[in-house]
């Protein structure tokens, strides 16, 4: 009897081949997220609205025209005008560079600093992690809005300072989560057989952890996103945002939408609008991420491309090779 296992074996394994990560990643988020697909083509399309801004919009950036002041929606002004005679869709396509540039880089900055003080705080232990939790108890005690309002006073107002103001409070409650989920992977076997073998605590960190913990990490920075968006545009609601002049959401929905809520409410609809549909986009991709990637839900096919299907061909092949059908 003729042996083909290992023909077998070569043409089934060999059969997947093996594509880039990214790209593979993206052809599974089409495939079997829908509603993922759905919020990463909303996202991206703020996302580019705000960088190609000077080439999209109508009009300039605040380009007043007094003789158009309050209009309705047209077919000249899409979304109508403001009281200053300003396109409502400029506004709303300048204003989501600055939303969306805020939302990322502060969500970013928050990100890279929760993992930072988490995984230091689950690795170090000791009187230092019992001192920082401690502390962190404190801090989440305070109400955050009090904290905004209180740096914002003291840095003033700016684009950089609301990045900075809204990324260094949330990393402290949000490092709590990185600790739990470090402290759960720190316990496994191979952890401790690297600290066996001599490994550094920075390599245990990179090779063992940071990879096990990457779906809490994606998740907290999709969040993060939203979160940060929702608190600029509540800053500048109240006054304490970007300045004044600056088409943000926030602005358009704080000055002229409150101030003509009743008679002109279009020029606030549309920058709600935007704001709902971009932090809706934004939770839907990031939970679709966190599926693909995270491998308690990835089910039985695994990263290597070689499903279950395939070993129990392989297997029964064998037992019929030795007559063990």
């Amino acid at each position: 009897m003729i042996d083909n296992t290992n023909e077998i074996d070569k043409e089934t394994i060999s059969k997947p081949k093996k594509r880039n990560f990214y790209v593979d990643l993206l052809i599974r988020l089409f495939k079997e997220k829908p509603l993922g697909t759905f919020g990463f083509v909303l996202v991206l399309i703020f996302l580019m609205a705000g960088i190609f801004a000077n080439y999209i919009a109508p009009f300039g950036m605040n380009e007043v025209h007094p003789l158009d002041m309050l209009l309705r929606p047209s077919g000249q002004y899409l979304l109508g005008t403001d009281n200053l005679g300003r396109d409502v869709l400029s506004n709303v396509i300048y204003g989501a560079r600055i939303s969306v540039i805020i939302g990322l880089s502060a969500s970013a900055l928050m990100t890279v600093l929760c993992v930072a003080l988490g995984a230091a705080s689950a690795l170090i232990g000791g009187i230092f992690d019992l001192l920082f939790q401690r502390f962190v108890d404190a801090w989440l005690s305070i109400p955050g809005l009090l904290i905004l309002l209180t740096l914002v006073s003291i840095t003033g107002r700016g684009m950089i300072q609301v990045i900075l103001i809204i990324a260094i409070p949330g990393s402290i409650g949000g490092s709590r989560i990185i600790r739990s989920a470090v402290m759960a992977i720190k316990e496994n076997v191979y952890v401790e057989a690297a600290y066996s073998i001599g490994s550094t605590p920075w390599r245990i960190f990179t090779r063992h952890i940071l990879p096990h913990i990457m779906p809490v990490v994606i998740i907290l920075f999709t969040m993060g996103v939203g979160d940060a968006i929702m608190m600029e545009a509540g800053l500048s609601f109240l006054g304490f945002g970007v300045p004044p002049g600056v088409p943000s959401w926030g602005n358009m929905l704080s000055q002229e939408g409150r101030q003509f809520a009743l008679k002109a409410p279009w020029i606030a609809l549309w920058p709600g609008v935007a704001l709902s549909l971009t932090i809706f986009g934004v939770n839907m991709f990031g939970d679709a991420i966190r599926d693909l990637l995270d491998p308690r839900i990835k089910g039985k096919e695994g990263r290597f491309g070689v499903s279950h299907k395939i070993v129990n061909k392989i297997l029964r092949s064998q037992r019929k090779s030795t007559g063990d059908v």
